[in-house]
């Protein structure tokens, strides 16, 4: 089996959730080839061998740094097609998931999105994705030749392996059409991690009490190397920026851990979140609906709690 990972670039280096995709491709097939297009250099690309890529084939076209779907998802047909690739594998993103839809149109290809782990090996995949926000799993037999899949964070371990990829260049044939729509501007996501990307995340609600009180959570996350996420009727009354909204409209996380500080946890916040691996609810209501799905539950005020927690944690690191 030959596996196409379309992996995505952050200032130049390849985002984690790309580096799962690989591992992904990698537990399917040892014969995995990545393409990425933009701004990078090459050492970095041939780092992508310890995560099992063989190949990185590299689109560096200026037109290319701007996230344009059309024309990534041309740039992979084209790759596609002259690695003889059977599978494209790619991690659900707000990029790479409409790209993928879109290259499994020009392939002719069965789409799995919000795959959830891997698969078996054969002719006909048989993949679990997640489906109504995560309650539910759906088995679906993708049975066309060419087969497109984009993954959920946690759905593959990254494991390292020896040696680096070959790095080749790719002057993809691209025209006018694939540039009908152009990105007039953009504004990027501010924080020390992102949370899309996060393996760590620390979310505050309305029983923060004011945005004056959100120190406090940030100095845990520092600690814990974590994003900070709120509430959405945290982020609608303007404490914080909409683009730390967690939930079922706002960004769905997965992360290894969830702490959520005085967040009732109303059904729309849970379907942002219950990917995670394990959630820990800390709120002084032992009522709040949030314990049902807390791995974990502290109840009382965190305003007490969260002090004491943080300066635990730099004791033991």
């Amino acid at each position: 089996m030959n596996i196409l990972v379309f992996a995505e670039l952050s200032e130049g280096k390849v985002k984690s959730n790309s580096i799962e995709a690989i591992a992904f491709a990698r537990a399917l097939s040892k014969s995995v080839t990545v393409v990425v297009m933009g701004k990078s250099d090459e050492e970095s690309l041939s780092g992508l061998g310890k995560y099992g890529a063989v190949k990185v084939i590299w689109a560096d076209d200026d037109r290319l740094s701007a996230g344009i779907i059309q024309a990534y998802a041309s740039v992979i047909t084209q790759v596609f097609h002259a690695i003889n690739a059977d599978v494209l594998v790619a991690a659900d993103s707000s990029l790479a998931t409409p790209v993928a839809a879109r290259a499994a149109i020009k392939l002719q290809a069965s789409l799995a999105t919000n795959v959830v782990e891997v698969p078996q090996p054969g002719e006909n995949l048989e993949v679990k994705r997640g489906i109504f926000t995560g309650k539910a799993f759906a088995r679906v037999i993708l049975s066309k030749p060419k087969k497109v899949i984009t993954i959920k964070k946690n759905a593959a371990e990254v494991k390292e392996h020896e040696g680096s990829a070959t790095v080749e260049r790719f002057s993809p044939q691209l025209n006018d059409a694939d540039f009908k729509i152009r990105i007039l501007s953009s504004e990027k996501a501010t924080g020390h991690i992102l949370l899309p990307e996060a393996d760590i995340v620390v979310s505050g609600g309305r029983g923060m009490k004011g945005p004056e009180h959100w120190g406090m959570l940030e100095e845990l996350a520092r600690v814990l190397n974590a994003a900070t996420g709120c509430s959405k009727p945290v982020s609608d009354m303007g404490w914080r920026p909409h683009h730390e909204h967690v939930g079922q409209t706002g960004v769905k996380v997965a992360p290894q851990l969830y702490i959520a500080v005085g967040i009732s946890g109303a059904i729309q916040h849970l379907a942002g979140v219950n990917s995670s691996k394990c959630i820990v609810v800390i709120n002084k209501d032992p009522d709040a609906p949030f314990f049902k799905a807390a791995d974990y539950g502290i109840v009382g005020d965190a305003f007490e709690i969260i002090p004491k927690l943080t300066e635990a944690i730099k004791a033991v690191r």
